[in-house]
């Protein structure tokens, strides 16, 4: 779509007000949701200083210190056997959460072993060994070829039915298969072929109880859809069941653990109060109250201390984007909509008399909220962060009166028309962006000129939001006035059945993540920090829509045990 019907240019004229005054006196019929309350409450208000998890600093240091010896150690050495084991120590390192504190060490190691063995892995008749080699220089962006894999298939080109016997070799090679990209036929095959005989295995009696446990928690949700943080939450207990596992890598990730949550439930003190002191649940009760959904939401791009700043304004930020999202979804009539949308264009408080007064406090908030953040940053000579997101987020709202307007008319897209709107208006890009706000030198005026493009990697990571949220939650919002999902649209240009657009988009988001992978392999378009957002917030979209359900508006077992285990739980350590 080169141009919207609604452009930025449309509202440049001035700005037209709707008679409020005669439309009070007659009743507006209004789209509404019932959601469910918060079933948190106000449990995180508080955050009590001497609550917060007390260490021995010295000791942190120390432990810090041990791991980072050996992993300078271990890459050291030039055998194969001591490679093997240093790929080893990497995969623990980064599963217990703790990789943050030795990117350095990690590259040198992984690039190492990449020179050294190039696309030939020397224990190639190993599965489990290859399958770790493959998917560690993966995830590190090194191309390594998908070839290696063919000496564990036959003649005719399928994988041999022996590698079975192999239980960890067989989950070695599901989790590297994930790290696919678009034509590897090998990867496809490979995931099918072991998500079949690992669900055998998981459910012969025979099978070693931690062994089924690794292979249920695979097939639920694969190592490169997982958020860090829970995997971290799931890995640390598993690690500590093994035989062989190194007790002062165990120790340091239980202590970084229960040290970042305290931090983390400091943050969710902060905005809990912001959130409270706004009263939206009583000023604006149509919209969802999951503050608490939202921060973990944030938290999944990132979770690392540094960014303690940014996960706080990110938070504050996109929970009025849920806002904007349920007034258009569910509550404004299309002339409030586009009232509110003219006044975001213009960015002045000059507009906030012409608005409706239950709009007033979402328009002011919203300028406030980056008005705040833009003078703090004035300092750094960074407040330029703010003029980019700016504009992004007028681009969203332009986008979503667009959908306002289908849904007024009646209109239903066709499928490629509501991909391009729906890229826009799941907000994904607009995240990203605002992602990047007060962090390191990598972040430049280029880096937002390039979210602002809508590069493959935020496409794609829109792509899995949109899908994964359509197919979980369509049947509920077409019981009232909403626009139609991907599923609708569909059903309508093919005339195929529901199950069939399922498969369809189903497959689409697997695609996404094909073209994720390939962003981040090297060389990378730009630094591989500004990469990671994009892919954290797809798997933030895997985490709470998987399954078919839609775990943010209306909660579920697996995202409440989430976070009361981040929020709530230290771990025994």
């Amino acid at each position: 779509m080169s141009s919207l019907p609604l452009s930025a240019a449309f509202y440049s004229a001035p700005l037209s007000t709707p008679d409020f005054e005669s439309s009070k006196k007659q009743e507006v019929v209004r789209s509404t949701a019932n959601f469910i309350p918060s079933i948190w409450g106000d449990q995180f208000l508080e955050y009590n200083e001497k609550d917060a998890y007390v260490v021995d600093e010295q000791l942190v240091e120390e432990l810090k210190e041990k791991v980072r010896k050996e992993l300078m150690i271990s890459a050291s050495d030039e055998s194969m056997t001591q490679h093997l084991e240093v790929l080893e120590f990497i995969d623990a390192v980064q599963r217990l959460g703790i990789a943050y504190h030795f990117e350095e060490e990690i590259e040198k190691a992984l690039e190492h072993i990449y020179i050294t063995y190039g696309d030939s892995w020397i224990d190639n008749k190993n599965l489990k060994s290859i399958s770790l080699w493959f998917r560690l220089l993966r995830q590190q962006g090194f191309n390594v070829s998908c070839g290696i894999f063919k000496n564990q298939m036959d003649v005719d080109g399928k994988f041999k039915e022996s590698l079975t016997n192999d239980a960890l070799g067989m989950l070695g090679l599901y989790e590297a298969a994930y790290m696919r990209i678009e034509g590897e036929k090998i990867l496809d095959d490979a995931i099918e072929f072991t998500k079949i005989h690992l669900g055998m295995m998981a459910k012969d009696p025979s099978c070693d109880s931690l062994l089924r446990t690794q292979i249920e928690q695979a097939l639920k949700q694969p190592l490169r859809k997982k958020l860090q943080r829970i995997e971290a939450l799931r890995f640390i207990p598993i690690y500590a069941q093994e035989a062989n596992h190194d007790e002062i890598l165990l120790k340091f990730a239980k202590l970084d653990y229960n040290m970042v949550q305290s931090l983390h439930k400091h943050e969710l003190s902060q905005v809990s109060k912001w959130w409270r002191d706004l009263d939206v649940r009583n000023k604006l009760p149509f919209v969802r109250d999951r503050l608490v959904e939202g921060f973990f939401w944030m938290l999944g791009i990132h979770f690392e201390p540094q960014h303690s700043r940014t996960r706080i304004f990110l938070t504050k930020l996109c929970m009025w984007t849920i806002v904007f999202d349920d007034l258009f979804d569910n509550y404004g009539t299309y002339e409030e909509l586009d009232l509110i949308t003219q006044a975001v264009q213009r960015w002045s408080l000059s507009c906030l008399n012409d608005l409706p007064e239950y709009m007033q406090v979402i328009y002011r908030e919203l300028l406030e909220s980056h008005q705040e953040m833009e003078q703090e940053l004035e300092k750094e000579g960074k407040a330029y962060h703010i003029h980019y997101i700016k504009e992004m987020a007028k681009e969203y709202t332009r986008y979503l009166v667009m959908e306002a307007k289908w849904v007024k008319d009646g209109y239903i897209p066709k499928v490629e028309e509501y991909m391009v709107v729906s890229e826009i208006t799941g907000a994904y890009a607009l995240v990203t962006a605002r992602s990047y706000v007060g962090e390191g030198d990598y972040v430049t005026e280029d880096a937002f000129k390039w979210v602002a493009a809508h590069p493959p990697i935020v496409k794609a990571s829109a792509m899995v939001l949109r899908l994964m949220d359509d197919i979980g939650g369509h049947k509920i919002e077409q019981e009232r006035d909403h626009v139609a999902s991907c599923i609708e649209c569909y059903e309508k240009e093919t005339g195929g059945s529901e199950e069939e657009a399922c498969e369809y988009f189903s497959k689409k988001v697997e695609d996404a993540w094909k073209v994720m992978n390939r962003a981040l392999l090297r060389p990378t378009d730009v630094a591989v920090p500004l990469l990671m957002p994009p892919l954290n917030l797809a798997r933030v979209a895997d985490t709470f829509y998987s399954g078919g359900r839609d775990g943010y508006s209306h909660g579920g077992s697996d995202i409440k045990y989430y976070i009361q285990a981040l929020f709530v739980n230290p771990m025994d350590a």
